[in-house]
């Protein structure tokens, strides 16, 4: 894996460039917003997260907010991410971490997307594992996905990333959580 700088809050960890054999993790930017309104551009993406497929302007609007790297107040560090394939060139989907802090502990909340025609191939366990690999070794130690009760494959994709249903429900969503050790001191 390689790392390159992004931009971000000083608070929390700066998305960067993430790379493996399969496809490479880009920082989101307004650039790609044409792009990714065609790969999210189908309704059954939706059927579980709600919503709909959004329009460029939309995604640009979004994108750029989410690469400023933290919320409005700085109480939230935002990593998004593009999913690319190294094969192809083309975005697959994205995965994202919506990093906070209890209790002097840090969470990611994790959610991943990957676009239909690219499921079924691992893409969405690689990347949010490639992801969580990342934010752990960035000193995050607790990790949370809400997936909805009928979505048997990001259920999956959680259950192979080491996560479990908490048993907690958040606006309808089971709350699957991970913890791990903190990484020792360099």
């Amino acid at each position: 894996m390689t790392g390159e700088r992004a931009r971000g809050s000083a608070r929390w960890p700066r998305a960067c460039v993430i790379s493996t054999a399969r496809f490479r993790l880009e920082p989101i930017a307004e650039v790609h917003a044409a792009e990714m309104s065609a790969v999210l551009s189908d309704p059954a993406l939706y059927r579980y997260i709600g919503g709909e497929p959004p329009t460029v302007q939309d995604l640009r609007a979004k994108y750029a907010r989410q690469a400023a790297g933290s919320s409005p107040r700085g109480d939230q560090g935002w990593l998004n991410w593009i999913v690319r394939s190294r094969g192809s060139g083309r975005a697959a989907g994205y995965v994202q971490a919506t990093v906070s802090e209890e209790s002097d502990i840090r969470i990611a909340n994790l959610a991943w997307v990957i676009a239909p025609e690219w499921q079924g191939m691992g893409y969405a366990t690689e990347a949010a594992q490639v992801m969580l690999e990342w934010l752990h070794g960035k000193g995050i130690t607790e990790f949370r996905a809400s997936i909805h009760s009928e979505n048997s494959a990001s259920q999956a994709v959680a259950y192979k990333l080491g996560f479990r249903a908490s048993g907690q429900l958040l606006d309808g969503e089971t709350v699957w959580a991970l913890r791990r050790e903190a990484n020792p001191p360099a």
